[in-house]
């Protein structure tokens, strides 16, 4: 059903990367029954599910289109510290499901061209038929824990500032999740890991990935720092943790999780 026919739903629009959201207050898209009800010229859009009982809509802004009155792009990554799960969740899916048609517009078998699919998340060739859907890039994360009360925790040169987490990387072809657990905590900070466990999983926008986590535990080694991946790494106790990534995150999720396990008062410790 087309947006104008179906109320009020929220608008997903993007310049690039950076979201269109309200300038003042929390973290907000715009909410309203067309792209012309936004003053914004009209663009192809797209359904990418609903969000409390409202539909929510994708929208690919030109790289010089103004934002409204009251409103402003901002970056997505940037917003993550303080913006809703849920809205952060949308958002995700929003960009990647926009990243997906801005990249295969024309086709990797043929050079064809490529239009809209059998259904809203794929594309299929105008040449040669190939059908084409969004991909995601699985990535191992892992909260590697000493005894009950150390964590290992590392900066990436791309952390913000002061930050420190858990460590992740994407799985290799030919690679099980377990294998790229050791094979990562090894080159990265030189560190063995034993009775690797699941944890949970998180949908993560930068660019298409899915975050699979898991815990394990020290089992020997010292810390030596990957050149050019991480800045610096240690084991930290609860009662000293650095910075630590906010609470949206899976990362955090896994810190948490643990902090609680040990009957630690996190708040007690200053963490």
């Amino acid at each position: 059903m087309p947006a104008e026919e179906s109320g009020a739903a929220y608008w997903f629009a993007f310049r690039g990367n950076a979201l269109l959201v309200h300038e003042e207050g929390p973290v907000r898209v715009p909410e309203a029954s067309s792209l012309e009800a936004l003053d914004l010229d009209v663009y192809p859009y797209k359904p990418v599910g609903s969000l409390g009982g409202r539909q929510c809509y994708v929208v690919d802004l030109d790289s010089d289109a103004e934002p409204p009155e009251g409103m402003v792009f901002r970056d997505l990554r940037g917003l993550f510290a303080t913006i809703d799960e849920g809205l952060f969740r949308m958002a995700g899916r929003a960009v990647q499901i926009l990243e997906f048609d801005r990249t295969h517009q024309f086709c990797g078998r043929c050079a064809g061209r490529t239009a809209q699919g059998p259904d809203e998340l794929s594309r299929r060739c105008t040449r040669c038929g190939t059908v084409y859907h969004p991909r995601l890039s699985p990535a191992a994360i892992v909260l590697v824990r000493r005894g009950d009360d150390e964590l290992l925790l590392a900066r990436s040169p791309g952390f913000p500032k002061g930050m420190y987490s858990v460590l992740a990387g994407f799985v290799e072809p030919g690679e099980s999740i377990e294998e790229t657990i050791s094979r990562e905590v090894l080159e990265e900070v030189g560190v063995e890991v034993r009775n690797v466990r699941y944890f949970g999983s998180q949908p993560w926008p930068f660019p298409h990935s899915l975050m699979i986590g898991f815990t394990a535990d020290y089992a020997g080694g010292e810390i030596k720092l990957q050149a050019g991946e991480i800045e610096d790494a240690g084991w930290y106790r609860v009662d000293a943790f650095p910075d630590l990534p906010p609470r949206v995150s899976i990362a955090r999720a896994m810190i948490d999780a643990f902090v609680a396990e040990n009957g630690r008062n996190g708040a007690a410790a200053g963490y």
